[in-house]
């Protein structure tokens, strides 16, 4: 199978078989997403950003653990976005799910919006990887999580992984691998406290 189309397929999904890899997709990824959400310890009143959500299967997950938040998604695909909004339209027509067209580099969210976010087997393809990363720390709250995880078809390289979230301003980066898939957990950190002014000092 050529790189042109695996990138179709899966890594920029489009036409009929980019809608084909989406369906191939939310079945490989769906015990990934499991692993990962369970790992970002979501809370019902969280408020959720995933990039790259493909078919739409861990925004559908998400929603569950939130009851009282809200999950809001990336993904550059046209094609993933008609598959996503169509598994969470019930979520989507409450208000608790915001699905858009857009890549990690730009995203579309004010400052400080986000408790969690996560990608699962999308960095690896995004054009600008420590941008993108920049951009997800950005809509990050202070004390916010980053999770990531990559399958092993993803191509994507533990080595130097930790290295570069945390060149990209994040904190306490953990790396763990599971039956073969690459789990990553980071921090944004939260500001530090002004330092306490020395009595007697001007």
């Amino acid at each position: 199978m050529s790189l042109d189309l695996l990138m179709r397929m899966f890594g920029r999904p489009r036409g009929a078989m980019g809608m084909l890899g989406g369906v191939i997709m939310a079945r490989v990824n769906r015990g990934c997403a499991v692993t990962l959400i369970e790992a970002l310890e979501v809370r019902p009143d969280d408020a959720v950003l995933e990039i790259g959500f493909g078919p739409g299967v861990g925004i559908e997950l998400l929603a569950e653990q939130v009851p009282q938040g809200h999950v809001a998604g990336v993904d550059p695909s046209s094609e993933m976005l008609a598959q996503a909004t169509a598994r969470n339209k019930d979520a989507a027509a409450r208000g608790r799910v915001d699905l858009r067209a857009a890549t990690a580099e730009r995203l579309p969210f004010a400052d400080d919006s986000f408790d969690k976010a996560l990608a699962i087997n999308s960095m690896q393809v995004w054009p600008d990887a420590m941008a993108g990363l920049q951009e997800v720390r950005r809509v990050l709250k202070p004390g916010g999580t980053l999770a990531l995880a990559f399958t092993p078809h993803s191509g994507q390289r533990e080595s130097g992984l930790s290295d570069l979230v945390d060149a990209a301003g994040f904190a306490d980066t953990q790396v763990a691998k599971r039956e073969g898939d690459v789990f990553l957990r980071a921090y944004k950190p939260k500001p530090k406290a002004p330092a306490a002014v020395q009595r007697g000092a001007l």
